[in-house]
């Protein structure tokens, strides 16, 4: 075993990873650009090495930096965690040349598997069967929109040299077919550095399943059975479990066997997945659509059914020692769900969030547990992925796995940082996960029944005692009666406070219910109910659901709508930076133009025109890093510029 590894990541994942090394009594050197100077991997790690500002490409990315880390800290190996370089053939090679394992498959495995049309070819030739699609690297823009005619709608647009659902895009209408490449292409180019595309036949309402496989150095492979991966947005896994309700035990093992093969095909070494698509009515119908040589996300289900340690063998394996098990081996106990704890906001469709985490709670013990890379003051910022966090629950069935998830994202508190614990709290409990009747396509037509934009007045009325709290005057002594936040009034009947709210819109609260505050919660009593909040600073939360309170003056806010009556403010939907502007000052605009795209966490989203009219102002250029909510342009509506 190494004396000491170098962690090439952070957040979650490189703590995860430290976890291990430390219970193996192995030395661990974590890594950080100066956003994280003060990351939880940073203090868990036995030390830590400065490699770069914050920006991905100066640092995490920068091959370079990394390898000098290792010579100076003696690291024997290195271990990529996951995103980053973690599938990044070249980087394999150079710690190899650099004298250092690479706690991975080899750089040949990658290179290939990460290729998806090399893939396709490869494990085809195996036996394995693949997603109908284009064929051949380098398609041109032309040659895509050919094929995808060819196979006919709907299709899915993928980048040949990354996963994670960045890039990806499905078309149902040919009609926006080539702006769809462009959006594809462009994103891919950003998470990849290669844009790269190949498109294949979508499945109507497929199901995501995916074969955990251990291959060894000794040509020996095993499965440790699936995960199944379907409740997804904008084709990224939120929710994972194994086993799957779909396999039995023939499919399963026929599967398991087919990822076997899968890896054998390309003399894999060490933990990586084979992802199948399966058509819901048929699952003995399973087509392969790649491989990550990697470490997954979804990695602690299957370590909880199966009793293994994944970053363990991974370690070991790298160390040259064999599997200490045969296939017969494996045996599979109980259930393991896990939810996706990531910075957005689903009350403004999923957008990134960012903020500094001002109240912590993360549930651990009694069959659950939570891998995290978050402390109270970790500033959230728009540079890196928006996940933050997993909460994994395990039960002897599903029902009770099920039930202790909703139960740990309930406790789950991230105050000061919009997150998704609410909403993956209410998908759980929706009656087709229930079931078990799942499919990729299942969260985005349920979605409208588990976000709501309306607050609950118990909300406004705890919001309501933090404000009242935080105007009421401290000390003992003599207390001047204006400044009592009671509703007295000089001569008049005495009236309620009313307290201004912005929440998703301005709001005048008068309080009717009692309260209580006591250090970082509130209790709200409102029509006999009592309800009970967590509280940090402007922040309240509950059920894993957070609200922002902030002051809302009515004069001001009057005074900017004038400033800008006759014209629309197109603003940030999220804290990020600008890639593309496609407009200057004085150009006509059609309603509906694409004008500007926002980046954030790997995420575009693009900024149209909600009217016909020209364009008055324009505050932003390419690369400028705006906040959410900021102005980046105004439109003059065009009945209004004739």
């Amino acid at each position: 075993m190494f004396d000491t590894v170098l962690v090439a990541n952070r957040g979650e994942i490189a703590v995860r990873v430290i976890r291990t090394l430390r219970s193996l009594g192995v030395r661990s050197v974590a890594v950080f650009s100066d956003a994280d100077a003060d990351a939880r991997h940073v203090r868990e790690a036995d030390t830590a090495v400065r490699i770069g500002p914050a920006p991905a490409v100066e640092s995490y990315l920068s091959v370079e930096r990394l390898l000098e880390a290792a010579a100076r800290t003696g690291a024997q190996a290195v271990h990529p965690g996951y995103g980053f370089l973690a599938e990044n053939a070249g980087f394999a090679r150079a710690c190899e040349e650099a004298g250092l394992v690479f706690i991975g498959p080899p750089a040949d495995a990658i290179a290939l598997m990460g290729d998806k049309i090399r893939a396709k070819e490869t494990v085809q030739a195996a036996g394995v069967p693949v997603v109908p699609g284009s064929s051949g690297s380098g398609l041109t823009d032309a040659e895509l929109a050919d094929a995808a005619r060819g196979i006919g709608t709907p299709v899915l647009l993928k980048p040949s040299a990354g996963g994670g659902g960045k890039g990806m895009r499905l078309v149902r209408d040919i009609a926006v077919l080539e702006e769809e490449i462009a959006a594809a292409r462009r994103e891919a180019r950003a998470s990849f550095g290669d844009d790269t595309l190949l498109v294949e036949r979508w499945v109507d309402r497929p199901r995501h399943i995916e074969i955990q496989v251990l291959a060894d150095g000794h040509g020996n492979v095993v499965h440790l059975g699936e995960r199944e991966c379907s409740l997804q947005r904008r084709h990224q896994k939120i929710i994972e479990e194994a086993p799957s309700v779909l396999l039995d035990e023939a499919t399963r093992a026929a599967m398991g066997e087919a990822a076997v093969q899968a890896a054998r095909s390309c003399g894999y070494r060490g933990a990586g997945t084979v992802e199948f698509i399966v058509p819901g009515g048929d699952p003995s119908s399973y087509y392969f659509m790649e491989m990550n040589t990697r470490l997954q996300v979804e990695h602690p289900v299957t370590e909880l059914i199966t009793g293994l340690d994944l970053v363990e063998w991974q370690l070991r394996v790298a160390a040259g020692e064999r599997l200490g098990f045969a296939q017969e081996d494996v045996r599979l106990t109980g259930h393991a769900v896990e939810a996706r704890i990531c910075a957005e906001d689903p009350a403004r469709g999923f957008l990134p969030s960012g903020g500094t985490v001002r109240l912590l709670n993360e549930p651990q013990g009694d069959g659950v547990r939570t891998d995290s890379g978050l402390s109270e003051g970790t500033e959230v910022g728009s540079l890196y992925d928006p996940m933050l966090s997993k909460v994994i629950a395990y039960g002897p069935d599903r029902e009770t796995a099920l039930r202790r998830l909703r139960s740990a994202l309930a406790e789950t508190v991230t105050l000061g940082v919009q997150t998704n614990a609410g909403f993956l709290r209410r998908l759980l409990a929706h009656p087709a996960v229930v079931a078990g009747e799942l499919d990729t396509g299942l969260v985005e037509r349920v979605v409208d029944e588990l976000v709501t934009t309306d607050v609950p007045e118990e909300v406004y009325e705890a919001a309501a005692a933090v404000r009242l709290e935080a105007l009421r005057p401290a000390g003992d002594g003599w207390v001047d009666p204006f400044s009592v936040p009671n509703g007295w009034r000089l001569g008049g009947t005495p009236k309620g406070p009313v307290v201004h709210l912005r929440t998703q819109e301005a709001v005048a609260y008068t309080p009717r219910g009692t309260h209580t505050v006591t250090g970082d919660r509130v209790s709200v009593t409102l029509d006999g109910v009592r309800h009970t909040f967590r509280r940090a600073g402007d922040w309240i939360g509950r059920d894993g659901d957070a609200w922002q309170v902030r002051d809302h003056d009515p004069v001001e806010a009057a005074l900017t709508r004038s400033a800008h009556a006759g014209a629309d403010s197109l603003t940030a939907p999220m804290p990020g930076t600008v890639t593309v502007v496609k407009v200057a000052v004085g150009d006509e605009v059609a309603a509906g133009q694409s004008l500007l795209v926002v980046e954030a966490m790997k995420m575009e989203h693009v900024v149209s025109a909600p009217h016909a009219g020209t364009v008055a102002e324009l505050d932003v250029t390419p690369g400028s890093t705006v906040a959410m909510d900021q102005v980046l342009a105004v439109i003059t509506p065009k009945e209004d510029a004739e």
